[in-house]
């Protein structure tokens, strides 16, 4: 057994309300990055993947729990890693070969011999020749070699990405995912393990020899496994198929249990269901509670129709993974707008393919205003934030609420950057759906006026979430189409 180069007992992630209690968003986790290997982290959008990693590479400490680098507590120390984000990060103000120095002058390092690992670094992604550039002299794919080199310079142990490919077009993404793993392969890069978040399940079956997928509310390990392919890989053969598909099922039916095809490749589950793995650190003295409250998947209106028109189209069934491929959508795009779709009856989620609904077949074939009035019906039916705008909005003498009214009431279940998106996207839907308009200027929600027979059954009077419910919305702008 290879001794891990990080080991995380127990850590865990929350932070604190008003009220005192501390809202829950990375679950207490057991985790290892082991030399020589490349893991891949996976989780629907919102799960927590860029907090472990932050947590992981020592940017933010963990609420409880301790991290370790080669046995050995932290303690406040910096280990010796290297970040690509996915925004490129460089400093618009110094070339290319100052950016990539950069960290090495941070460290110390005299100006000669930074200068030759920078150079050395720069002609080892291809990019010598354009030392003198600066950043708004490049492509995308140029800015990120650039965020490459500047984390390879200093020669990390741990190289973390943070979805490095995402800000991409698909053949730049490509093209440089190619020139990664043949770096990795060639063992030309100065790292001893590359830890990567990533929305693309394709990508992580690609890379990974190892991958993990996280569940959310709180983020938790739902399946852990080793990817026993030879590289390169061929994303035809019948085992990358069966892994990229096994993967959609775990991210789009979380509340259902999946078993790994050919249960050898398994790694351990570090996450029991439920429980607390052994080993893990004291609570934050402050109660703990999880979000309970139901998760508005972000996708906007545009996005439903269209793919409640395309499955129609097709036939009704469609693999998720082959739609994806068609569509050239990452998973992290394509998955809000199913569950969506999903949440609303319109389609239904079965082992990685979505089926649409007899609901759904109406609203495909109906027109703009129809489609208004299937969509107020479903969503006042099964989103419970929905719900309780529409019934407060009904029974106020004014028929209008402030937007940080229901701010509030979801700050209690979600963090805080959580809760204006889900706030934008209840607002999205609702207006479309003209359950209520909003006054930018005033911050309040209106109830929209209907005909009798447009008007809908009033809903449940109560304000606490009864296991479900989202946000509603903090931004303007015209009716979501």
């Amino acid at each position: 057994m290879t001794e891990p180069i990080i080991e995380a007992h127990g850590i865990e992630k929350s932070y604190p309300q008003p009220d005192g209690t501390r809202v829950q968003v990375v679950g207490p986790t057991d985790l290892a990055v082991e030399p020589g290997k490349i893991v891949a982290l996976l989780g629907p959008s919102g799960c927590g993947k860029s907090t472990l990693l932050r947590i992981l590479s020592g940017l933010s400490q963990p609420s409880s729990g301790n991290l370790v680098w080669h046995g050995k507590p932290l303690d406040g120390q910096t280990p010796n890693v290297a970040i690509v984000f996915q925004s490129f990060a460089l400093f618009p103000w110094l070339t290319v070969l100052e950016n990539v120095e950069a960290p090495l002058e941070a460290r110390g390092v005299a100006a000669v011999e930074r200068r030759k690992r920078a150079l050395r670094t720069l002609d080892t992604v291809g990019l010598d020749g354009f030392e003198t550039a600066y950043p708004k002299e490049l492509s995308g794919g140029m800015k990120q070699r650039v965020g490459f080199a500047r984390a390879l310079v200093v020669e990390p142990e741990v190289l973390f990405m943070d979805e490095p490919f995402s800000a991409l077009d698909v053949l730049t993404a490509e093209n440089l995912r190619n020139e990664l793993l043949e770096l990795w392969l060639s063992k030309k890069m100065p790292t001893s393990a590359i830890f990567i978040v990533t929305h693309n399940i394709e990508e992580s079956v690609i890379l990974a020899d190892r991958i993990l997928v996280l569940g959310r509310n709180p983020a938790r390990i739902r399946t852990d496994f080793n990817v026993k392919l030879h590289q390169p890989r061929d994303r035809k053969s019948a085992r990358f198929v069966e892994l990229v598909d096994y993967i959609y099922k775990v991210m789009t039916e979380p509340d259902l249990e999946h078993t790994l095809p050919d249960a050898e490749t398994t790694a351990e589950i570090v996450i029991p269901a439920g429980g607390i793995p052994s080993g893990a650190a004291k609570k934050a003295e402050a109660p703990l509670r999880t979000a309970r409250y139901q998760m508005l998947p972000h996708a906007r209106v545009g996005g439903i129709a269209g793919l409640m028109e395309l499955l129609h189209d097709r036939g009704g069934r469609e693999d998720l993974f082959r739609l994806s491929e068609d569509l050239v959508m990452n998973v992290e795009d394509l998955l809000p707008i199913v569950e969506a779709c999903a949440l609303l009856g319109f389609a239904i989620l079965k082992e990685g393919d979505v089926q649409i609904a007899p609901q759904g077949v109406i609203f495909a074939d109906a027109d703009i205003q129809r489609r208004k009035v299937l969509f107020r019906e479903a969503a006042l039916q099964y989103v419970t934030i929905l719900k309780q705008i529409d019934s407060i909005l009904r029974r106020k003498s004014d028929h209008s609420i402030p937007d940080e009214f229901f701010h509030d009431i979801l700050d209690e279940h979600f963090a805080e950057d959580e809760v204006l998106r889900q706030l934008e996207t209840a607002t999205n839907w609702g207006r479309y759906a003209e359950i209520f308009d909003y006054d930018k200027k005033t911050g309040r929600l209106v109830l929209t006026e209907q005909t009798p027979a447009e008007s809908p059954a009033e809903s449940p009077t109560t304000i606490a979430a009864s296991g479900s419910g989202s946000g509603s919305g903090t931004t303007s702008g015209s009716r979501a189409g």
